[in-house]
């Protein structure tokens, strides 16, 4: 009997032990990112990585590759890579995977997104769902939401209150063609680029402008090649979404899948922080900021804005057939409704 005892003893104590402490991990899972901190980009996956570690007791490491190098640079390729495992996690933009998954293109909409209270509409509603459940579909793990934030014009040549102002302008854009529609119907000449190849060209005046967040005009000190002014116009919003390939997903416990899925909400909330601070109206510090470069910054009339509305209103038709109209209505009535 006391045999018995110790082995039932035995086994209790065996199956008391958290499957977590289990499971076969890898000693490393690699995230893949555009910019590393201290853009928000960074920030944000830096601090996922970091609460991921703290809640699992370091049983799950992971660490950060920034500039897309697990991919060669190629920002459009990084889904693809993740949805086959050879990227075990991302905080990825939804530009840079839109040309495998077109929905992803109804952020990039000119002009769809006024404010940040549509992009929160869009992002934590039906919208974001349904996005979510189109990557899920693919092989990919959605957990949260994090921001880029708005993208603002910068160029080296004039102030832009009208697409006339861009007329024949050199723009540098990411490698999506919706963006290239979008310059092109307001005259520029759209010139697609890695964020890599970005700088050198407008520092040799390859290029003469760029459209980005500001938060990266500060950090990457573009004054100093030649980015003189900056125009506020909010045409595009750039999500971002923390991910895990299926192929890792698949591999984790469920508690430790709960603890990486809060975590990267978490990290989410903090990241869209960081990408907003300064640029809003209870602080408009990093305005003030980049003026204090120097720089000329243009706060568009709702005027000046609408002939930018009105510019690429068949670029918008075009591209709402493209994402799906009726993902569009919904997003449409999401940020009515905001």
């Amino acid at each position: 009997m006391k045999l018995y005892a110790l082995l039932a003893s035995a086994l209790i104590g065996v199956a008391s032990i958290s499957p977590s402490f289990a499971a076969d991990y890898k000693s490393e899972y690699k995230v893949s990112t555009v910019v590393p901190a201290p853009f928000p980009w960074g920030l944000a996956a830096d601090k996922w990585i970091e609460l991921v570690r703290e809640r699992s007791d370091g049983r799950i490491n992971m660490k950060a590759y920034p500039g897309t190098q697990l991919v060669a640079g190629e920002q459009t390729k990084e889904f693809t890579a993740v949805r086959k495992g050879a990227i075990d996690m991302s905080v990825s933009s939804t530009i840079n995977w839109s040309p495998q998954i077109p929905e992803m293109n109804i952020f990039a909409l000119p002009f769809l997104i006024p404010d940040y209270k549509a992009m929160d509409a869009l992002t934590g509603g039906p919208v974001g769902e349904e996005i979510f459940e189109i990557v899920r579909s693919k092989g990919v793990e959605p957990l949260a939401w994090a921001e880029n934030g708005f993208r603002e014009l910068t160029n080296s040549k004039r102030e832009v209150r009208s697409p006339a102002d861009l007329e024949g302008m050199k723009i540098r854009v990411v490698g999506s063609p919706l963006f290239n529609d979008t310059f092109t119907a307001f005259g520029a000449n759209p010139a697609q680029m890695s964020w890599a190849d970005a700088k050198p060209a407008l520092t040799t005046g390859a290029v003469d402008g760029q459209e980005n967040p500001l938060t990266i005009f500060t950090i990457a000190k573009m004054h100093l090649v030649g980015q003189k002014y900056v125009t506020t116009w909010g045409y595009v919003a750039d999500p971002l979404i923390f991910a895990v390939s299926h192929r890792v997903w698949n591999d984790f416990t469920p508690e430790d899948q709960e603890i990486i899925r809060q975590a990267a909400i978490d990290a989410g909330a903090y990241g869209i922080e960081v990408a907003r601070k300064g640029l809003t109206e209870g602080d408009d510090s990093l305005y003030k900021e980049i003026e204090g470069l120097g720089v000329t910054v243009t706060h568009l009339t709702d005027e000046e804005r609408q002939k930018f509305v009105d510019a690429s209103r068949g670029v918008y038709e075009k591209w709402t057939e493209i994402v799906g109209p009726d993902l569009v209505k919904k997003a449409e009535e999401s940020v009515a409704n905001r």
